[in-house]
């Protein structure tokens, strides 16, 4: 692949870059694609394909551009019927039927095009009148598959393509010519004559939405992101999400480390939390895991830094009471514009759609902070173990890169004694607060540690951590116990409780 100009809109050799319309997709390009040439889009049926060619036509429509849509697949009722599902007006595209009743009679199967290599037959002669008098910059061609049957033999299928081709250079146009992929042996040649192949793919789950993807197959003379790329269809078209490269994005910042609202726990952690660090919260459901990561958060919202919120297990509503009760009142910086708390449904989310929030969050609303609560429900978001961690380290390299204070939720199974994780995850992680539950006179009680940090000499004792309506509370370390981490924990000395309130004057 060849190195191009800056983009977008970047010079390839004599021909410049044209955007294909959709959003995320000329990123993928580096630029859009090359003007002039023939592109074969691919795909089985459903994957998009004829949204993604009428978003490259109406791209064109709105820089003045003149397009034409040849169909043999669809009519024009059809496809005046699926624009107008996503809003769209296609006047000013000219949408052309090559097949229409008459086309269908048997005794015309043959002349859909001379058998030669350069000439069009009579069936297309219409085509050729109004691509030379429309003169369109942009053309698509739906579909390969119909143009294949017609031909009946590989060879004159062949010479079709290449005489379309050759035809549509002569005529400065951009081509998009799509194929839905339904001969049984699979069209390579296409791959060879085509100046560029966009493959578009889908996969049904269990539950859930099916995940949407695309892959640049081929794309010659420019430089093109490779590998998968997650792409939703809705109402208003196609939306891919670029794969995340964290090498690409750096930024300077202040590698100074920031209080959690807590001198307690900031001794704990070693002077706070790092700016470019990731902190991993872990421990069992109910052991006040999101309520320490909103403490740390609401922390660093009075300091006046902008959050964002990633929300997969529990209801908004839920949160914002919760926190209201324990002193933490979020609903002021919500309300301010420096807190914004996104709910995500993990049955309907595509990675790519996920690590495209986080960019917004952090390049366009600014925040320094950022939480996801939690990693289960991500990981169930995920197609398996090894694609979560590729997707996690990517993450959190970029979140690190551009100096954000990150916190990561990951519960764990059980409550007491045998306590486990459904990945390992830790070794990403620059910090690592571990939850624990035990006993003490009766009670439940919730002990805290810090058992890694990359950037602070921490320290390495337990202490309980306790809530109320004072917020979090962090006590002495717990010497007398033996056994906390395991969750059966032993009693060997006279190490005071925290009180259930703080005394007058101050926490405990």
């Amino acid at each position: 692949m060849a190195e191009h100009g800056s983009y977008p809109g970047a010079p390839s050799g004599a021909h410049g870059r044209i955007s294909t319309g959709v959003p995320g997709l000329d990123e993928v390009l580096c630029g859009g694609l090359t003007t002039d040439r023939l592109y074969l889009l691919e795909g089985t049926p459903g994957t998009g394909k004829t949204t993604l060619s009428l978003q490259f036509l109406l791209e064109g429509a709105a820089r003045g551009e003149h397009g034409l849509y040849v169909t043999l697949s669809e009519t024009e009722d059809e496809l005046r019927a699926a624009a107008a599902s996503h809003s769209w007006s296609l006047d000013g595209i000219e949408i052309y039927e090559l097949v229409n009743e008459l086309g269908l009679d048997p005794d015309s199967e043959q002349s859909i095009l001379h058998p030669s290599e350069i000439e069009l037959g009579e069936t297309v002669k219409d085509v050729i009148a109004r691509v030379d008098d429309l003169k369109p910059a942009r053309v698509v061609f739906d579909s390969l598959s119909e143009l294949r049957l017609l031909a009946q033999n590989p060879l004159r299928y062949r010479r079709q393509i290449l005489a379309l081709k050759q035809f549509f250079a002569k005529r400065a146009c951009t081509v998009l010519m799509l194929d839905d992929r339904t001969s049984e042996t699979g069209d390579v040649q296409l791959h060879s004559i085509a100046h560029g192949v966009i493959s578009l793919e889908q996969a049904p789950r269990e539950f859930g939405s099916e995940r949407r993807r695309l892959r640049i197959i081929k794309m010659r003379g420019i430089k093109f992101r490779g590998g998968y790329h997650d792409f939703v269809l809705e109402t208003g078209g196609i939306r891919v999400f670029p794969r995340l490269i964290a090498a690409e994005h750096h930024a300077s910042f202040d590698p100074t480390g920031k209080s959690t609202g807590s001198d307690e726990l900031d001794l704990l952690l070693g002077g706070g939390l790092v700016p470019g660090t990731n902190t991993l919260l872990l421990g069992p459901s109910g052991v006040g895991k999101t309520t320490t990561a909103v403490g740390c958060m609401l922390a660093a919202l009075e300091r006046g830094e902008t959050a964002t919120y990633f929300l997969f297990d529990e209801g908004l509503a839920t949160v914002l009471t919760r926190s209201a009760m324990l002193g933490m009142d979020l609903a002021p910086h919500i309300e301010a514009g420096r807190l914004t708390i996104i709910q995500i449904d993990p049955a309907e989310l595509a990675p790519g759609e996920f690590a495209t929030h986080v960019r917004q969050a952090v390049e366009e609303r600014r925040s320094t902070f950022v939480a996801i609560d939690s990693l289960n429900a991500y990981l169930h978001a995920m197609p398996g173990e090894e694609f979560l961690i590729l997707q996690m380290h990517e993450l959190l390299n970029y979140l690190n890169q551009q100096g954000v204070t990150t916190l990561l939720v990951l519960g764990q199974h059980g409550v007491i004694g045998d306590v486990r994780t459904d990945i390992d995850l830790s070794y990403l992680s620059d910090g690592i607060l571990l939850f624990r539950f035990f006993e003490a006179k009766g009670e439940i009680r919730t002990a805290v540690s810090v058992v890694k940090s990359r950037v602070n000499p921490h320290e390495r004792t337990i202490r309980e951590l306790k809530f109320s309506t004072q917020g979090l509370r962090v006590g002495e370390a717990l010497d007398d116990f033996e056994g906390v981490l395991t969750g059966l924990p032993s009693y060997r000395g006279k190490v005071a409780m925290l009180p259930d309130a703080a005394p007058p004057g101050g926490e405990a």
